[in-house]
């Protein structure tokens, strides 16, 4: 459509960008943002891009969007994580580094963290109980996920201040901005991250206990095992993906409850949608918004040729809402929507969620139990993280009595 104009740096955008993005499928479903890069924003394309041998590694680029920098694109030892996590690999080095991790993250070693887990969250509930009013995000979203993987990873507790703050800037890395200051930010806390995680790994070295660091220290493949590097960038990419984003799908999950009271009632009269109601949760309000590709050949999306050597985002959020795939419904919160599972929040083909088992476990316990411990929670003030991707409440302000 001409003269069609998306913009996800609008003011206001961050507290509801679902509207912007039902214009976005309607009006141009891949979309050239002036910046330098292209969104889709259709269920069908974001699927197929997802499932696509199209490439991770920004040295494919040909045009780079306004946030980078050429030295992204010419040296991996300039991105963050040294450019090594699992995020910023293809194969064959991407299939090395994900089958010497996966193993961790079976659901069998997943569901021995249930007890954990529940133990967390039910001191979080009554914390909450405690207060009265509180703020979720701060009793119980963020701390639950922070402290089931530093548990898993064995990561001394005299670390957690500094991994918590180091983190919360890191986590900006994956947000299209392209402020000279908050690089700056950014690539500091990077670098400290990298010192910190990597003495972590000296020291398990010679400290080994029964936890993930250790596993993953020892884990070998036909005699290949992890370097020191490899290692470091898989522990901070961890921390992100099994902390922050899980954050903002408890957070974003809690606020859908409390908006929509009927489905809540539903959850507690119907326990055994439990599972589905993470899904569908998921769906709703995905805790990642956008997912990035870069061509590695000419991609067709309709009328569209996007280029080879383009940045593509595939729009997670707005598929997850598109209705020529979920129905005239797909606004609506509904914890028994039948194909709940097939939202794309945790990616799919390769690159699908390592920890997709941990979100689920983590998203099922908290979930149900808030809503049969505090049936007539009132929600009374919520506050944005102000971003465009890894998007949630920063704050979710609750009365409970």
């Amino acid at each position: 459509m001409t003269g069609f104009v998306f913009d996800p740096f609008a003011p206001g955008f961050a507290a509801d960008p679902y509207p912007h993005y039902a214009r976005l499928r309607a009006h141009a479903p891949a979309y050239e943002h002036p910046l330098g890069f292209w969104i889709l924003s259709r269920h069908a394309d974001v699927a197929a891009l997802q499932r696509s041998s199209h490439s991770v590694d920004e040295a494919n680029l040909t045009r780079l969007p306004a946030w980078k920098s050429d030295s992204d694109r010419l040296g991996k030892r300039n991105r963050i994580m040294g450019g090594l996590s699992m995020l910023d690999q293809d194969p064959p080095d991407h299939t090395r580094l994900r089958r010497l991790v996966t193993k961790a993250f079976s659901r069998r070693a997943i569901a021995e963290w249930e007890p954990r887990a529940a133990d967390h969250v039910a001191a979080g509930l009554d914390r909450i109980a405690a207060a009265g009013t509180t703020d979720l995000v701060a009793e119980l979203a963020f701390p639950l996920p922070f402290a089931i993987i530093s548990e898993m990873l064995g990561i001394p507790e005299v670390e957690h201040t500094r991994l918590r703050e180091l983190t919360a800037v890191l986590v900006l890395a994956l947000e299209p901005l392209a402020d000279p200051a908050l690089q700056t930010r950014i690539r500091a806390a990077d670098t400290e991250l990298l010192d910190l995680v990597g003495e972590l790994v000296h020291w398990k070295r010679t400290h080994p206990g029964d936890d993930l660091l250790s596993a993953l220290i020892t884990a070998e493949h036909e005699g290949d095992a992890l370097t020191t590097a490899e290692l470091t960038a898989q522990v901070m990419l961890l921390y992100l993906a099994g902390h922050e984003t899980t954050v903002n799908h408890l957070a974003g999950g809690l606020l859908a409850l409390l908006e929509n009271p009927a489905q809540a009632a539903l959850l507690r009269a119907r326990p055994e949608l439990a599972v589905n109601a993470v899904d569908e949760l998921l769906r709703y309000d995905t805790p990642v918004h956008l997912m990035r590709r870069i061509t590695v050949g000419p991609l067709r999306v309709g009328d569209t040729e996007i280029p080879s050597g383009s940045w593509v985002l595939a729009c997670l959020a707005a598929a997850n809402r598109d209705p020529e795939f979920w129905g005239e419904d797909a606004d609506r919160l509904r914890l028994d929507r039948p194909i709940a599972d097939r939202h794309g929040s945790f990616g799919a083909g390769i690159h699908h969620c390592v920890g997709a088992a941990l979100v689920r476990l983590q998203g099922r316990i908290a979930f149900s139990a808030f809503a049969h411990r505090f049936p007539d929670a009132v929600l009374e003030e919520v506050r944005w993280n102000g971003r465009i991707n890894v998007r949630g409440p920063a704050a979710l302000m609750v009365s409970v009595r």
